[in-house]
């Protein structure tokens, strides 16, 4: 076991077992917050984790899965359908009895639920309704327009933040000295200026920092005495690139486009320039933000907008 579990992703064997373990988002789980006392008195209701990539929402999942005395399940939306969950609506009548299932209800992990259109929604709510099925959704969506008003009303929503560089660099130095889930089997030597510059290129996302950090130990050729040098070039070639959070389809697209503007409104050329950038390195069409400046400019010198845009022609 402990072999196939070695074979698995560096970011999926460090994922916390307990409340305790867990890194970041205090603002939800330090002690005596809600979620933290739900998942302590093992009371946990309908819940829907929204936030960025590598932020905790599936290692929360994982922590209720394991303090729970409830049936539990997991499904993934982009692969599961209705009979997955009619199958296990009809799992948890069967086993409702104080041997197999003490609580009498199921507690359902849909990871990505913003994957399932309504209908599927839909074919949750009258079990989420009756206490059958107590729901555990997480999402890179905004919920209150992926997932439908009738769940998010039975439901509280938790928002997950991008994980501060301070969090990161504690998941980093967890994984090099967990001998047993981590790297501390290898004798790994890394500047912490290293582990800063990891910190932060990562973008909030523990995930992307555990990868690079993997892929530069295994990859690195160990020196005489046995040890792994991971220096600033290695980390550099692993890592490639800082991650923009940038999606057009998504919240990003729209705040980013919001703060752009406003920062022109503002006359703060620092901020316009950073926001222009995060646009475009997200690939946004060069079109759209020509028009909102020509938008722009025609507001500022009061002229119509046809007249400007004749005008940049």
């Amino acid at each position: 076991m402990q072999n196939r579990d070695n074979n698995k992703p560096l970011a999926y064997r460090m994922c916390p077992q307990t409340v305790e373990e867990f890194v970041g988002q205090e603002h939800i789980l330090s002690e005596g917050k809600l979620l933290y006392r739900m998942i302590k008195a093992d009371r946990i209701s309908s819940v829907i984790f929204y936030g960025p990539p590598g932020t905790g929402k599936t290692s929360l999942a994982s922590i209720i899965a394991k303090s729970t005395k409830s049936n539990f399940e997991k499904l993934n939306a982009v692969t599961s359908g209705v009979a997955d969950i009619r199958r296990v609506a009809e799992q948890t009548e069967q086993k409702q009895n104080q041997l197999l299932n003490p609580q009498g209800r199921t507690v359902l992990f849909i990871d990505e639920i913003h994957r399932f259109n309504k209908s599927q929604q839909d074919a949750l709510l009258p079990y989420v309704e009756n206490g059958s099925i107590v729901l555990i959704g997480a999402t890179t969506e905004n919920p209150f327009f992926e997932v439908n008003k009738a769940l998010i009303s039975r439901s509280s929503v938790f928002m997950l933040k991008p994980l501060t560089p301070d969090n990161i660099r504690q998941i980093i130095k967890n994984a090099l000295s967990d001998s047993e889930k981590g790297l501390g089997n290898y004798s790994v030597n890394i500047d912490e200026k290293v582990i800063d510059y990891l910190a932060a290129i990562s973008g909030g996302d523990a995930r992307i920092a555990l990868n690079g950090l993997e892929l530069a130990v295994i990859t690195s050729r160990p020196q005489n005495d046995g040890s792994i040098m991971i220096d600033m070039e290695t980390i550099e070639d692993c890592t490639q690139k800082r991650i923009v959070a940038f999606d057009k389809s998504s919240d990003e697209h729209y705040d980013n486009i919001s703060a752009f503007i406003k920062s022109m409104r503002g006359s703060d050329p620092d901020a316009t320039v950073l926001y222009l950038a995060r646009a475009i390195s997200g690939r946004r069409r060069s079109c759209i933000l020509g028009k909102k400046n020509c938008t722009f400019g025609c507001r500022r010198c009061r002229v119509s907008k046809s007249k400007c845009i004749s005008s940049c022609k």
